[in-house]
């Protein structure tokens, strides 16, 4: 039992030397560190994108939901890198992280589904999901860090509830439909997180807007 309160207080001390150690990142540093993070997760899910389109059926992306059926889609984001300029560092930030906080859920519901998916490529599915989620958590705690060293806006996230979850479809195309749908939606708003955090950091360092 003493041995188990030992090693608790090792953990707690561990946690608060790395919080502050965090905490005494330069802003730009952490920028760049969590703009490496989003571009891996777009480049994932772009790359697993690709292995689906291998072997989706044709009459899948016929009843394939458009995107702006995703759960995200109420969130209002700037439409270009024009338009993100434009934003305040803290709300862009809070709109970075509402969009990650979103995912929490449904990238829970890709790696369940992905062991029941009729693809000859599911273990790498499988893999590359896993890789998601740890990708996700790592920006994540991240930008918990980042929005502490921002204004009160960088704290507010948008709640974005995800309610599709319950019936992954019985026939091959019903699933394979909504696994490419969900994992489209999700590389749509990697590729968000991505371009605003660029924009961020681009900001942070303080080049011209036509050099972002």
């Amino acid at each position: 039992m003493a041995n188990g309160g030992s090693n608790g207080r090792k953990l707690l001390i561990t946690v608060l030397y790395m919080v502050a150690v965090c905490s005494a990142v330069p802003i730009s540093d952490l920028l760049d560190r969590a703009s490496q993070h989003s571009d891996k997760l777009h480049s994932l899910s772009t790359t697993l994108s690709h292995e689906l389109d291998s072997h989706f059926p044709p009459v899948g992306r016929m009843i394939m939901p458009r995107p702006a059926v995703c759960h995200t889609s109420s969130l209002q984001t700037p439409s270009d890198k024009e338009q993100a300029l434009q934003v305040p560092e803290s709300d862009l930030l809070s709109l970075a992280r509402s969009l990650l906080q979103a995912w929490v859920d449904p990238l829970g519901v890709l790696s369940s589904s992905a062991n029941t998916l009729p693809h000859p490529a599911q273990s790498k599915i499988i893999n590359k999901i896993q890789e998601l989620q740890e990708h996700s958590k790592s920006l994540g705690d991240g930008l918990n860090i980042l929005s502490g060293k921002m204004d009160q806006a960088a704290q507010t996230i948008s709640s974005l509830p995800y309610r599709g979850g319950g019936n992954d479809g019985q026939d091959r195309i019903s699933k394979l439909t909504k696994f490419n749908f969900l994992l489209s939606c999700f590389r749509r708003d990697s590729h968000k997180i991505d371009s605003f955090l660029k924009v961020l950091r681009c900001r942070a360092a303080k080049l011209q807007p036509h050099l972002c």
